[in-house]
């Protein structure tokens, strides 16, 4: 399997994980994968996540959170940027994702981070995904 869109293709793992009803999940791991999980995890959508070392790039594992009702915390993703069109917007115009109840992950100059940071930091980038 080729793999084209690698921050598609986590996003698809943790949502057919989520689906499933998964612990956990083991993605090929990258430095923009581990800052898209740290960003999860700052907002509380995942319950962990941990790198861990293998002979080749290494493997991001990541712990899914599920409320008292066995549900999954995330109930949506969605790659909102992608390699054949990218999405740039200027902070004033950053989305509102379910009426503030889930956040969009920015590529900004100054890293990874959530569209409410960086509205607040005066800050515009890439859409990389949302998450509900």
């Amino acid at each position: 399997m080729s793999v084209s869109d690698p921050i598609s293709d986590m996003l698809t793992v943790i949502r057919n994980a989520c689906k499933a009803r998964h612990k956990r999940v083991e993605i090929p791991s990258s430095r923009f994968k581990a800052e898209i999980a740290r960003v999860l995890l700052k907002e509380k959508f995942i319950a962990n996540y941990k790198s861990v070392e293998d002979s080749k790039q290494g493997i991001l594992r990541i712990f899914l959170k599920y409320d008292e009702d066995e549900t999954s915390v995330i109930t949506g993703l969605e790659r909102v940027s992608k390699p054949g069109r990218r999405v740039y917007l200027g902070a004033k115009k950053l989305p509102k994702v379910v009426g503030g109840l889930g956040v969009a992950i920015i590529s900004t100059p100054s890293g990874l981070m959530t569209e409410k940071e960086a509205r607040v930091r005066g800050l515009g980038g890439e859409i990389v995904c949302k998450v509900w």
